[in-house]
């Protein structure tokens, strides 16, 4: 049945009447731009590469040759809309302008079913279409922080760019030479301002606009030579660029600027830029404001400046698009600016993503997360006039295809979309496996992954597709990314497996100690827990598979190997090994308990391991962040409707400077809601005439807006706003009888509110609701 099922996958999606166009020639009439002259080598030039074919250019058809004709439509229909009609082996694109032109050559390939020396297009295939929203780009950084695109040359990023528009993409957003990153990086081919230039010139030319994400980084704006030194400086870039259609300034992330400063700043910027580009607009996000910040930029607004543009959603903005639709005057549209890159410490974390992928994966990882694009696309985008997406690499390449589809049609079929993403990219033979890969490794992210047993199964579809592949498919960067996806997955579920089955046998080890005396019970247990040295081929194939990356798309999979600029930036190769169980813990506990001189004390400390998740008779013990442990967390909406976690809580993950190795598994991860929304528990079927007390290990990120207060009930005070300084440290307060005298108990954790920054402060790792009362300090050790 097995072979059956992988049969299926690599059946052929070609139909079963077809046009064959192998030998086609392109028709293009004297009166076309240059951008549709443009499209009509983007045909020619994708074609030959997928099939070695190489279609001639001609203004006037030849008889009984199969043609395809560009032209303009006749009658105007909607901005950058196309048709697609064929009559007999013959195609026409009419585009109702230069772009739906550009575009409706892009729906052709992705439509065409091109292999080795042959290229056929469904028969009778007709099409009328035209975007939805006016907005579709993506943000393309060269710049150090970034995964792979610091390696790009320019020809890549033709290629790249090209590509984004044959999948609907109209605008591309580039960043300056100075911005919140290193000055220089050993991976670039040619100097920023030189390949930004280049940049703008090759989106120029297949007519898409060019956004620039510019942050104002300087110290104080209110100094006039500060002011002046920073329009000099920008007007050094805009100078040179020669297309800008519009400027966008982050207020935070980066930025600290108040905004009355920030938008008389801008103002001049403003007058900068249109000395250079007279039609290009200046846009703000309030990214990183305080909720005093954020009336102050409101009131602004109000008075309706001339010279602003439009107003951009990002991450950081503490309000969700919609909340912000409502307060920024109607003259003013908004641009949405999603982060599609990341998947913790981010606008859009993975939700219910294992603590064990968040240690490996870590921020930056390969991560096509299809259904997620579309939760947040779809929810977010009608209080908008499209988006320009936040990337940081080639890693989000699927999320980028999908975000492009998705704002030109929001109710397309998102696998229809990965089967065209899958026939461009891969080729057809591969069109439903791959399709059906990429939503299955988004699966892999869901929920527990030593329960997801899926995780091997889809390692099998993908090995089977790398078996049947010819060699230019192997080398495709795309498809590469796909496997070390699958395999790194699995991988990580086998050590997990293995790693926790050694915890086991290594608490087993403990539990012997009152006989065995603790010293010894202890021995036993790190012989358990002791990593053994196995040569995996996952591993190997992984390690593989990173060098196929380096070399095909410049992924930086490693820095010693490949000079990432950190392991969280992308660079997961370095955390293939980390621990997925509590070893490191355990081995520090064991450390502190071997200098006690006593065995009572020993025992004791051995003890409270043992114990560490028991509540007792009558308790409950929650591991906030894992998901499958955290009966009493309460979810108001669902992901779908609130994707950024500004009312409903999220599986968060620890960034610290300790060593992850010190910590508990269930410190690592922890529940969290974004800027001022409440993080509660609920419990009901509570003994009433019980005292019950909460035992809580706060954990997440030192910062200063790590304050917070703890209430029961909505009307009763178990702590006060207090300061997390010993995150990782469990603490234990009495649960007011009165709260409990009905039977159910409602906890609610609220940190101070207005706050600037990231909106990351609500964070809670382990909770234990305990009968009895408080009868001392609670040590954070044994």
């Amino acid at each position: 049945m097995r072979l059956r099922r992988f049969a299926i996958l690599f059946t052929c999606a070609l139909p079963a009447l077809a046009i064959d166009l192998s030998k086609a020639v392109v028709l293009t009439p004297p009166a076309l731009t240059a951008v549709e002259k443009k499209a009509a080598q983007v045909i020619v030039e994708e074609v030959e590469k997928r099939s070695r074919l190489r279609w001639t250019i001609a203004e006037s058809p030849a008889i009984g040759v199969p043609s395809i004709t560009l032209r303009r439509t006749a009658a105007r229909g909607p901005a950058e809309g196309y048709s697609i009609v064929t009559r007999g082996s013959a195609v026409e694109i009419a585009g109702n302008d230069e772009r739906g032109t550009l575009f409706g050559a892009g729906r052709l390939l992705r439509e065409l079913r091109m292999d080795r020396d042959t290229v056929s297009l469904p028969d009778g295939f007709t099409v009328t279409s035209a975007p939805k929203y006016p907005l579709r780009g993506h943000q393309l950084g060269y710049r150090p922080k970034t995964n792979s695109y610091d390696g790009w040359t320019a020809a890549m990023w033709d290629t790249y760019i090209r590509e984004l528009a044959i999948f609907g993409a109209n605008a591309i957003e580039l960043i300056p030479p100075r911005s919140d990153d290193a000055a220089d990086s050993p991976h670039f081919p040619a100097p920023q301002m030189q390949m930004m230039t280049e940049m703008s010139r090759i989106t120029a030319s297949y007519g898409l606009d060019v956004w620039i994400w510019y942050p104002a980084l300087d110290k104080d704006y209110t100094d006039p030579s500060a002011v002046q030194k920073a329009v000099d400086e920008w007007a050094e870039v805009f100078k040179r660029l020669p297309r800008i259609d519009a400027v966008m300034v982050p207020g935070g992330d980066p930025g600290h600027t108040q905004p009355k400063v920030l938008m008389a700043l801008l103002e001049k910027q403003t007058a900068s830029l249109k000395r250079f580009h007279p039609k290009a607009g200046m846009w703000v996000s309030p990214q990183g404001f305080s909720q005093e910040w954020m009336d102050e930029f409101y009131a602004l607004l109000k008075q309706q400046p001339a010279w602003l543009t439009g107003i951009v959603h990002g991450p950081e903005v503490r309000v969700s698009i919609q909340e912000l639709r409502r307060n920024v005057p109607a003259r003013y549209p908004i641009r949405n600016y999603p982060d599609i890159t990341h998947s913790l410490h981010c606008q859009f974390g993975v939700p219910d993503w294992d603590v064990a992928h968040s240690q490996t994966h870590a921020r930056e990882p390969i991560n096509p997360r299809p259904m997620d694009m579309r939760a947040i696309m779809r929810r977010d985008s009608p209080s908008t006039i499209g988006f320009l997406t936040y990337s940081e690499g080639c890693n989000d390449d699927v999320n980028k295809a999908v975000w492009s589809a998705l704002g030109w049609d929001p109710d397309a079929d998102v696998t229809n979309v990965l089967r065209e993403f899958a026939r461009f990219f891969i080729g057809p033979r591969f069109e439903e496996g791959v399709a059906q890969g990429l939503l299955a490794l988004e699966r892999n992210w869901r929920g527990s992954l030593a329960a997801n047993s899926e995780v091997e199964t889809v390692l099998e579809q993908f090995q089977s597709m790398e078996r049947s592949a010819p060699p230019p498919v192997l080398l495709n960067w795309r498809f590469q990314q796909a496997l070390y996806r699958a395999y790194y997955d699995a991988l990580n579920r086998r050590r997990l497996l293995q790693e926790t089955a050694a915890e086991q046998r290594a608490m087993d080890a403990l539990g012997d100690a009152r006989r065995t005396g603790a010293l010894a019970a202890m021995a036993r247990a790190e012989a358990q827990l002791a990593p053994t040295a196995t040569a995996d081929p996952l591993r190997l194939r992984v390690f593989q598979l990173a060098e196929g990356l380096f070399q095909s798309a410049r992924m930086q999979l490693s820095v010693p190997l490949y000079q990432a600029i950190s392991r969280d930036r992308g660079a997961t190769l370095d955390n293939i090994d980390a621990p997925l169980n509590n070893r490191g813990w355990l081995q520090a506990r064991f450390a502190a308990i071997r200098a006690m001189e006593i065995e009572r004390e020993r025992l004791q400390a051995i003890d409270v391991i043992l114990n560490w998740t028991n509540p007792g008779p009558g308790g409950f013990y929650d591991d906030l962040g894992h998901p499958g442990a955290q009966p009493h967390l309460v979810r108001p909406v669902t992901y779908e409707d609130d994707p950024g976690h500004l009312r409903t809580p999220r599986n968060g993950f620890a960034r610290h400077s300790q060593p992850v190795g010190d910590l508990r598994i269930s410190w690592l991860d922890h529940a969290e809601v974004m800027y001022d929304g409440p993080l509660e528990m609920r419990y009901a079927g509570l003994d009433p005439a019980a005292q019950y007390r909460v035992r809580i290990v706060y954990g997440g990120e030192r910062n200063a807006t790590r304050i917070m207060k703890l209430t029961a009930n909505g009307q009763y005070e178990v702590h006060p706003f207090r300061k997390l300084e010993n995150l990782f440290e469990p603490l234990e307060f009495d649960i007011p009888r009165a709260a409990t005298s009905g039977g159910v108990l409602q906890l609610k954790w609220e940190r101070t509110p207005g706050m600037p920054g990231n909106g990351r402060g609500t964070q809670v790792a382990e909770v234990w609701l305990m009968r009895g009362a408080v009868s001392g300090p609670v040590r954070g050790t044994p």
